[in-house]
């Protein structure tokens, strides 16, 4: 996969899965077919028939079809529910779903007692024999496992939760750019994604021959 997708695509085993940006018809196709994989796609508006759909039907849900309570981690505890099911794999217009899914992410402050929640939705084309319910919430939060470390970078290094730009798509069009940075470096296997970017800012010749972008370019480590 290329380097600039490497922040919003995790792997296990044969299984993809991507953010929102990446829950397209012609990369579920290419996974299945051409690289005989599995795709796991959260579900957002830039596929708003399909988040309606999905939606939709799980408004009326029951009980969860598993509940994973973690252990106080700095002071909050965080429940995860998960509903699936297999009923509108043949209604959506998505190739090779295997079933839908939608987590429910509670957090309470131990301290504050406060508690937030947090929705997502998304599909899947492992069938419920190839993954149960707990497997499928194991996957979802690998992905945002990596994608929580890949905020944490953005945001330590370019101080971003402070940025003045937020005007029309200027926020998520930088936002993109920066990740894109950051799955280069990584896709270099360097131990730290922030040491290197300090090297690579002190001299802009380093930036061209870390990318090897011209013919004389001398290899970097």
């Amino acid at each position: 996969m290329a380097a600039p997708l490497l922040d919003s695509i995790h792997i296990e085993g044969k299984v993809i899965s991507t953010d929102a940006l990446l829950t397209q018809t012609a990369f579920a196709k290419y996974l299945v077919k051409q690289r005989h994989a599995h795709y796991h796609f959260i579900v957002k508006n830039n596929q708003a028939t399909l988040l309606q759909d999905i939606s939709l039907y799980f408004e009326d849900r029951k009980d969860p079809d598993f509940v994973q309570c973690d252990p106080p981690d700095h002071g909050r505890i965080e429940v995860r529910k998960i509903w699936t099911t297999t009923e509108l794999n043949e209604y959506l217009d998505f190739p090779h779903v295997g079933q839908c899914f939608m987590i429910e992410r509670q957090t309470t402050d131990k301290k504050s007692k406060e508690s937030t929640s947090e929705i997502a939705y998304g599909i899947t084309s492992q069938t419920s024999k190839q993954a149960d319910p707990e497997s499928v919430l194991s996957i979802n939060r690998g992905h945002w496992a990596i994608e929580n470390s890949c905020h944490y970078i953005i945001d330590w290094n370019y101080d971003e939760d402070r940025s003045r730009i937020r005007t029309g798509n200027g926020p998520e069009n930088i936002t993109r750019l920066r990740r894109f940075a950051v799955g280069v470096i990584k896709s270099k296997g360097v131990r730290s994604v922030a040491q290197k970017m300090r090297q690579l800012a002190q001299n802009i010749r380093a930036v061209f021959d870390y990318l090897r972008m011209t013919k004389n370019s001398v290899p970097q480590i």
